[in-house]
């Protein structure tokens, strides 16, 4: 078949445009957003308002992986990884109430110290676990001990803190 040389070149042209279209399709597709009940490999990095940096994946030198929904992060925090996708980097910066919540005086107990016989030196600062009601570990840390009584706080440990949440998306796939 002999086509005219400028029909030939539209027709070669509409073809290109179609695949184009196409591999556009394809790739948009292969990128999935983050939602409700994916999972999300990510870095993060959580710095306080004095820039001190709290936690950070990259220097436990490996990432976060969870499933958006799970109670792993706050639900705030949540909100603001929505629609994100591998590749992605944020800056999310969020108030004490919205990130790790604010200081709850109902966590904290005071408690007789001989509960803690048997147990490591027993000072201030020191993180340890308890096990909750249903089982769970929960951890607390020491604020004070005074003769028989040792106070523990139960409360995040950054409760209370505005915070910086700097992000960086590396894989979202389909939850499990």
């Amino acid at each position: 078949m002999n086509l005219p040389k400028r029909c030939l070149l539209n027709r070669i042209a509409l073809f290109a445009s179609r695949l184009e279209k196409v591999s556009h399709m394809t790739n948009t597709s292969e990128k999935q957003l983050i939602q409700a009940g994916t999972a999300v490999t990510f870095h993060f990095t959580i710095q306080l308002k004095d820039g001190s940096v709290a936690d950070s994946t990259h220097q436990m030198g490996k990432p976060a992986k969870l499933i958006i929904g799970d109670g792993s992060l706050s639900d705030n925090f949540e909100q603001c990884l929505l629609g994100l996708q591998a590749g992605d980097q944020r800056t999310i910066e969020l108030k004490a109430a919205d990130a790790f919540g604010l200081p709850n005086p109902d966590n904290i107990h005071h408690m007789d110290r001989t509960k803690f016989a048997g147990e490591t030196e027993l000072e201030v600062g020191v993180i340890m676990a308890f096990s909750g009601p249903d089982g769970m570990e929960i951890p607390g840390i020491v604020t004070a001990i005074e003769g028989e009584s040792v106070t523990v706080d139960f409360n995040h440990p950054l409760a209370g803190q505005d915070v910086t949440f700097d992000v960086e998306i590396l894989a979202v796939e389909s939850g499990e």
